[in-house]
């Protein structure tokens, strides 16, 4: 089974590549992770960068980073 994941992310400095990032929800389909930013595109805070919403798709039960990390 999979969840979609809706975020918004933006440069807070780009001098600095620095983001601010919000986790909005979970999602059972992308169709209903499509309408939360609809419903959100045009609230306070979200209206100043409206094309910064993310939709990712993970798949329930699984690991869905397997790669590790390097911390610089």
């Amino acid at each position: 089974m999979d969840v979609w994941l809706l975020q918004h992310s933006y440069l807070l400095d780009a001098g600095e590549d620095v983001y601010e990032t919000k986790t909005i929800g979970i999602y059972s389909t992308q169709e209903k992770a499509l309408e939360a930013v609809g419903r959100l595109r045009e609230t306070e805070g979200f209206s100043r960068y409206p094309e910064d919403f993310y939709i990712d798709r993970y798949e329930l039960d699984a690991d869905n980073w397997t790669e590790g990390f390097v911390t610089p």
